[in-house]
């Protein structure tokens, strides 16, 4: 009977981490979140989903309380780690990736920078006066987990190449929205909050410098730090995250001779103890054999490394679902046709749709034409015009530079049905592109 139950469990569970393995599980999750919170918001019990998010939730100690909605401590709080995970990736590449080198990284800096300048121009020109202009930052990011998982349904009909010069594309491109963010959408900055959280921002630098490896460390300087001084200072609190991604240490304690070094003469030794015929649980050799090598591990990676590895999951899988369930619930008027044609809709959906592709095949083709930039190998021009679409899938960013953009709640629900539509017609076009065996055999 026991083991009749432990089968279907078993099966569940090996479900379970296959969906986890497949490259474009986080951006299904991230749809699927999507598709509850347009659902919700335009069912019935629409009420109960504005009314969560506007739900009051405090935090503090004494007289200092922080008193948010819970949408904002979503926004605020748990985006902050999402920035973070984008500041170690943004390191990890400039250290060793696609941006460490000024030649490799020509083709996706001047491909993000037209996927930037153009959609931000097409949108300007549609929408000239404020309030509506405020929202040119909206159009110019890309969403790299959907982006992603739309290279990952392709499969093999995509090369390597191209999906690593997606990838540069996107990061970039994320570089370029967080100082638009930083620069563009910040409210009255308190100088004395600022110039703490500058204060915090030094400590984490010189902790690296000293050569402190204690990712607690880090968290407390971080968050308790970092994060809630810029919280309280008016410039927005995830930019302290990537600020902070900036500071974590990016080098090893003990390089790959030491390690193996290490590692086999540990194993030896729980080898060794092994002959005792004592159960690991009563062994207390074979266990400091076994916490040796684990310290050893810990040494020869970097805390970059690790942190990046630890919250991946839990941003992919968890941080960005629930901003997704949070943000995008938008109720959709009977007359669609009348919000499309608002300046607002249609300059979204243009800037990330055209503007986005115009921007980066138009810059992409110069900077090869110029000399200063070489296609990635095995890449066609209809490829590069094929991720020009997808880059124009926008969502996340998207909506959280919505969200800085627009104080109007009409203004918002425009720029997301926006982002949504455009968004659609992105995936769906860069898919078809892309998916056409015949650019298998194009190249040049």
């Amino acid at each position: 009977m026991e083991q009749q139950l432990k089968l279907p469990i078993r099966k569940v569970v090996t479900a379970f981490d296959n969906f986890m393995k497949f490259e474009a599980s986080g951006g299904i999750l991230l749809l699927l979140s999507t598709i509850v919170a347009l659902v919700w918001a335009n069912s019935p019990f629409a009420e109960s989903y504005f009314e969560l998010w506007h739900m009051k939730a405090k935090i503090g100690i004494g007289d200092f309380v922080l008193n948010k909605s819970l949408a904002h401590w979503i926004n605020d709080g748990l985006m902050a780690m999402f920035f973070f995970v984008i500041g170690l990736e943004i390191k990890r590449e400039l250290l060793i990736g696609e941006l460490s080198s000024p030649k490799k990284a020509a083709l996706p800096i001047v491909a993000a920078a037209g996927g930037i300048l153009i959609p931000a121009l097409i949108y300007i020109v549609l929408n000239p006066s404020l309030p509506q202009s405020s929202g040119w930052g909206v159009p110019v990011a890309t969403d790299i987990a959907f982006a992603i998982g739309v290279l990952a349904l392709l499969g093999d009909r995509v090369p390597l190449s191209l999906k690593i010069f997606l990838t540069s594309l996107a990061i970039v491109d994320d570089i370029g929205a967080v100082l638009i963010i930083a620069l563009f959408y910040t409210s009255d900055i308190s100088m004395i909050n600022l110039l703490v959280g500058a204060g915090f921002m030094a400590a984490l630098v010189i902790a690296n410098w000293v050569g402190i490896r204690s990712t607690l460390l880090y968290a407390l300087l971080g968050i308790g730090g970092l994060w809630l001084a810029f919280l309280l200072s008016g410039m927005h609190s995830t930019i302290a995250g990537v600020l902070a991604a900036m500071a974590i240490p990016a080098q090893t304690r003990i390089n790959a001779d030491e390690f193996l070094k290490t590692g086999r003469y540990y194993i030896e030794k729980f080898e060794e103890a092994s002959s005792f015929k004592v159960s690991i649980l009563g062994n207390s050799s074979q266990h400091y054999a076994a916490e040796a090598v684990e310290t050893a591990s810990k040494l020869v990676q970097t805390p970059l490394q690790r942190l990046e590895h630890a919250l991946h999951p839990w941003v992919i899988y968890v941080v960005m679902p629930i901003f997704a369930l949070a943000n995008a619930g938008v109720t959709i008027d009977a007359n669609l046709f009348t919000v499309i044609v608002h300046p607002v809709t249609y300059g979204i959906i243009l800037g990330l749709f055209v503007g986005k592709q115009a921007g980066i095949i138009l810059f992409s083709w110069i900077a090869v034409k110029i000399g200063i930039a070489d296609l990635p190998e095995g890449v066609s021009w209809k490829q590069v015009y094929g991720i020009g679409c997808i880059a124009g899938i926008g969502f996340t960013m998207s909506i959280f530079i919505a969200g800085l953009a627009f104080n109007d709640p009409d203004l918002l629900t425009l720029a997301k049905l926006g982002i949504l539509i455009a968004s659609v017609i992105s995936g769906v076009t860069g898919y078809l592109i892309l998916g056409r065996r015949d650019l298998q055999t194009s190249t040049g």
